[in-house]
C-alpha cells in the first residue's frame, strides 16, 4: 500500500491534469523512446550494436530469398 501511495503522489505532481488529462505523460514517453533509440544505435554490446545485427540479418534474409528464386 505504501508503494501505491508513493506512485499516486508522483503522478499527481505532474502538471497539466485538467487540460491534458492522461496525455500529459506523452513527453516522458517521447523522451524514453528517444533514449532507447540512442542506446540501440550507439551502445555496443560485445562488438555489435542492435542495428549491426538487424542489418546483417536483413541481408541474410535477402540473400536466402534470392537463392530460393533461382
Amino acid at each position: 500500500m505504501l508503494v501505491s501511495k508513493r506512485v499516486r503522489r508522483l503522478l499527481q505532481i505532474v502538471p497539466g491534469k485538467r487540460r491534458f488529462g492522461v496525455y500529459r505523460f506523452l513527453p516522458f514517453f517521447f523522451l524514453l523512446g528517444g533514449a532507447m533509440e540512442w542506446f540501440m544505435i550507439n551502445v555496443r554490446i560485445g562488438k555489435e550494436t542492435f542495428y549491426d545485427v538487424y542489418r546483417r540479418k536483413q541481408s541474410e534474409r535477402q540473400y536466402e530469398a534470392r537463392m530460393e528464386k533461382k
